[in-house]
């Protein structure tokens, strides 16, 4: 692997430029003004595809492209398909960043800008590491395919059809996928876990019009208050969700699970501290990373009600609008938890304002198998590119094509680990760290000989 590695790091330079022409294209899916954006950022990676030397097409959809290429020169080696995004989420509040959010800085040893770690950043890894291997040897030791999607951050409407439709053309021995984090800074992980998801919009209406709160508050129900009672009677003060059923399915973890995550270097005061809370809260009976990681959560995301403007407006509202999403745990299933809370809701419903429920996101949640021979080669792979055995780990958050490649082609997924946890995906300031963006370029190397040696 000398000759692939040294081309690797020879290379430095042009990835973290490749990066950054990437990060500059603001393609966020969930907003129509940038479509045009969003489907650049595509025609880039059909480019960085083709120009590596794979037959890459870009496939439109009724939503943003898909990008699909493959190598298939190994007819008695093992598939892998390798999927990632070229969608990012919103940038706001613009006003916190540091610099635009698509105008990429190097700062330090990061690179920061939206997209950065999740997951242009991640992905382009990935494409950049099998990509060096194909042009040093001119052939792969395994096959390889890519699906790359504009639609992840907006639950991937357009994916599940995609892959149906292209069910034998995808077809793998597994799926690699680089969008998830490190346990800590110096300490790699894969990923066996992800929590399933029920994203829910709830709306309560009151009044046919806004009304003045003088002169009609007391005699008309306040959809603002109706709401504020029904999302309070989702969950107790300790944390634990009130939904009837909602625990049902849940499996517990055993003692040999529970033993695993306290060995794990875990400094639950210095989480507190990074996060500027007084104090942790949730489930009891429960370590924090068990509540991240392997507990059910439900929690409010956003809330829209009445005059939200500068100074004061003494308005009784005439609707109210709360979203809060629902992270599910392994046989938890999303349909029967989505008709559980809404059931709930209704019930709950005073009769002076009307309630509608409306559904905005879903994923299943996922185990990879401990005994997969595709995740023991992906541990070999992780402690050659970085330098030291990775840790096994879950995430709190969802990736719900995961779910879907197991139930269409039969593949597990191997869950690579590139970026950290303070690496603010979601939020301003988003970055990932060129040492582990260089590390995982020639991890993904490693993997291909790993594989191909199964």
């Amino acid at each position: 692997m000398n000759d692939v590695i040294q081309k690797i790091r020879d290379e430095k330079d042009a990835h973290r430029a490749k990066l950054q022409e990437w990060l500059r294209i603001p393609s966020v899916s969930t907003d129509s003004r940038h479509n045009a954006d969003t489907r650049r950022a595509a025609e880039f990676i059909l480019a960085e595809l083709q120009e590596s030397g794979f037959e890459a097409r870009l496939n439109d959809t009724p939503g943003h492209p898909v990008v699909t290429a493959e190598w298939l020169g190994a007819p008695d080696a093992r598939t892998l398909l390798v999927y990632g995004h070229y969608d990012v989420q919103p940038p706001d509040p613009v006003a916190l960043w540091r610099h635009g959010p698509f105008e990429p800085v190097i700062e330090g040893e990061n690179i920061v800008a939206r997209g950065a770690t999740d997951d242009k950043g991640q992905a382009l890894a990935l494409i950049r590491g099998i990509g060096a291997f194909l042009r040093v040897r001119g052939r792969l030791p395994v096959n390889v395919k890519f699906l790359i999607e504009g639609e992840e951050e907006i639950g991937s409407p357009n994916l599940e059809p995609f892959i149906r439709g292209t069910r034998d053309a995808l077809a793998a021995d597994a799926v690699l996928i680089a969008d998830c984090s490190q346990f800590a800074p110096g300490i790699p992980a894969i990923t066996v876990g992800l929590k399933g998801l029920v994203y829910l919009e709830v709306t309560v209406t009151g009044p046919n019009r806004d009304l003045h709160s003088g002169s009609f508050g007391g005699a008309v129900e306040n959809p603002g208050h109706a709401l504020c009672r029904l999302l309070s009677s989702l969950k107790d003060d300790d944390g634990r969700v009130t939904i009837p059923g909602f625990y049902d399915d849940v499996i517990p973890l055993t003692d040999e699970e529970r033993a695993a995550f306290r060995a794990l270097p875990f400094d639950e005061e210095r989480y507190r501290a990074d996060l500027g809370v007084a104090r942790l809260h949730g489930e009891p009976g429960f370590t924090t990373l068990e509540r991240v990681w392997a507990r059910p959560t439900l929690d409010v995301n956003g809330l829209v009600c009445g005059w939200t403007g500068e100074g004061a407006k003494t308005v009784l509202p005439a609707r109210a609008t709360g979203k809060f999403s629902m992270r599910l745990v392994a046989a938890q299933d999303p349909a029967k938890i989505q008709a559980l809370v809404t059931e709930h809701l209704n019930r709950l419903c005073p009769p002076t304002v009307s309630l509608e429920v409306k559904p905005l996101h879903g994923a299943e949640p996922v185990l990879v198998p401990a005994d997969s021979p595709y995740l023991k080669a992906a541990a070999r792979a992780v402690a050659r590119g970085f330098g030291k055995e990775p840790v096994f780990m879950r995430e709190g958050g969802s990736i719900p094509v995961v779910a879907t490649f197991k139930k269409v082609l039969g593949a597990d997924s191997i869950l690579l680990g590139l970026g950290l946890n303070d690496d603010n995906a979601h939020s301003p300031n988003e970055k990932f760290s060129l040492e582990s963006f260089q590390r995982g370029i020639e991890t993904v190397a490693y993997l291909l000989e790993e594989v191909a040696a199964l």
